[in-house]
């Protein structure tokens, strides 16, 4: 079995920063990507929660869907709490055939303030570790009894964002917690993709790919800008188009018989970067690396 191929509707419509995009239909997006060739869409604020209703648009569109964030607050919620608020999410996942839930503990998190430096992030409280990693993966393992797998989202302005982070994350959790490794947000942390990857591939089970551009990075850490203006100086490009060495990362994720989804969410600002032409860009960098590396045929 080879990995499969989706984008995040990021690349249209944006969910942090709604007013880029917002004029795009879901019809457009969902045509333009299938049209770049990818196969699964994550989901986006403009799809509807109702699997009723956004079967047979997907349908229509000959994409499945591959899986869509969803905002934990385990920090401050207890598990049965934390259960309660992901139904209506985990159930759309559940009827559509999704298989992984992208999770983040959004609790105190600023990536989403346009007016505040994504380097004043809030730091996860080291006395909750333990505590933390038995929830989450109390929550983890409900969500794999219903069919879908966490694959928790490290992400830019949360308390879950650096290596570190990680490694205690992983550390305190079970096997029932997967890890989606973002390369861009990793870069942006300072870290390196491959290391992380190279640690933790046995519980990596879903990857988003996005590209760093260096100069614009520097830049962003120079200026300690937020997060939102980094996405719209365009700190991300779509695989291929910056500094990561996705070959090297692909290769292990080979080696480690990874068979997810690998996932192109660059959120750029759609008036500067067109659409089609990154996904369509990002479609053919992404499938010749994966078949260079053995991971796509």
């Amino acid at each position: 079995m080879t990995v499969q191929l989706g984008i995040n509707p990021l690349t249209w419509t944006n969910d942090d920063l709604p007013s880029l995009g917002a004029e795009t239909s879901l019809e457009t997006c969902l045509t333009e990507g299938r049209q770049a060739g990818f196969t699964g869409f994550e989901l986006g604020n403009k799809f509807p929660r109702d699997a009723s209703v956004l079967g047979p648009i997907l349908a229509k569109h000959d994409v499945k869907l591959v899986s869509g964030w969803y905002s934990g607050e385990l920090l401050t919620r207890s598990v049965e709490e934390e259960i309660e608020a992901v139904q209506p999410h985990l159930t759309l996942l559940r009827e559509l055939g999704a298989k992984v839930m992208v999770f983040a503990e959004v609790t105190n998190c600023i990536h989403g303030d346009q007016d505040k430096s994504v380097y004043l992030r809030p730091k996860f409280p080291a006395e909750q570790w333990r505590e933390y990693g038995e929830k989450l993966t109390k929550f983890a393992r409900y969500t794999q009894s219903q069919g879908v797998q966490i694959a928790y989202h490290h992400h830019m302005g949360t308390v879950i964002e650096t290596e570190a982070d990680i490694d205690n994350l992983m550390k305190h959790t079970g096997p029932d917690v997967g890890l989606l490794l973002d390369t861009g947000h990793l870069t942006f942390a300072g870290a390196d993709p491959i290391v992380v990857a190279e640690r933790w591939a046995h519980r990596i089970n879903h990857v988003h790919c996005k590209d760093i551009r260096r100069d614009v990075l520097a830049d962003v850490k120079n200026r300690k800008t937020s997060f939102l203006d980094a996405v719209l100086n365009g700190v991300f490009t779509v695989p291929g188009d910056g500094c990561i060495d996705y070959s090297t990362l692909f290769t292990l994720l080979k080696n480690n018989e990874y068979q997810g989804w690998l996932v192109v969410e660059a959120e750029q600002d759609p008036a500067v970067a067109n659409p089609l032409t990154y996904a369509t860009l990002g479609y053919d960098n992404l499938s010749q690396l994966a078949k260079d590396a053995g991971l796509f045929n």
